[in-house]
């Protein structure tokens, strides 16, 4: 389990501290985003930490969705689920729901391929801002509020014809993003490719809001400050 320096189990439930969230998404998922950060006043705990401990515990099914109803801040302990069955849900002891899982089809428990998949989408994830984000707004003439920029991770689903690899890339294909008025909804579409054969497909989604008209100067200011802040970071 290489993700056992990002998380704590206790008792079958599973928290993070602040250090742990920021690790993953620095480390890992190569995302800088503020959110993430250990001292972040708004402080969250990657999606893509939660998304990945689902196929390390409960497998990796041919379909699977996970929609984010609840931002996971430090500290909160979490049920995962064993098994899914259909349709479950991460809970906290009050529950209340964090995320919604669906999953159908044959389901594998290889670590190899859990581990290549979890690898190949977590950094795809991570490079949504500035990589994807910054073009799709330009095209469409907004950007979100650069003093606080909002980026939400909506869901992700995935589709696999093959479960069997030992590595796979994610390659994006044709990304759009739908305004209305300030806010925005960015759907971006990505092939699964393994051994040069695309093995499956799959979404993301993402919620943009405070959204304005489009400012270069602004965009290469914001774009500079997160560059900067990981190069500082990579010192």
């Amino acid at each position: 389990m290489f993700l056992e320096s990002y998380c704590n189990v206790t008792n079958n439930q599973i928290s993070f501290s602040r250090q742990q969230g920021s690790d993953f998404a620095k480390k890992i998922a190569d995302d800088f985003n503020p959110l993430h950060d250990a001292d972040a006043k708004r402080f969250c705990v990657p999606g893509d930490l939660l998304f990945s401990l689902v196929l390390e515990k409960s497998g990796l099914s041919q379909n699977m969705g996970f929609t984010f109803s609840g931002m996971v801040t430090d500290g909160i302990k979490l049920n995962f689920p064993e098994k899914i069955l259909g349709s479950a849900n991460i809970l906290d002891d009050n529950a209340k729901e964090y995320m919604k899982i669906e999953a159908s089809g044959q389901c594998t428990t290889n670590r190899q391929s859990i581990d290549a998949l979890i690898r190949a989408y977590v950094e795809f994830s991570g490079h949504t801002f500035p990589h994807i984000l910054v073009k799709l707004m330009f095209e469409n003439n907004v950007m979100i509020n650069p003093t606080r920029p909002m980026v939400m991770y909506e869901n992700m689903f995935i589709h696999l014809d093959e479960l069997d690899f030992a590595d796979v890339q994610l390659q994006l294909t044709t990304p759009v993003l739908l305004i209305d008025g300030k806010r925005g909804k960015a759907t971006l579409p990505f092939d699964l490719v393994a051994d040069g054969k695309v093995i499956g497909h799959g979404k993301k989604h993402m919620l943009l809001s405070g959204l304005r008209d489009y400012d270069q100067a602004t965009i290469d200011s914001l774009v500079n400050h997160y560059n900067d802040k990981k190069a500082q970071y990579l010192k």
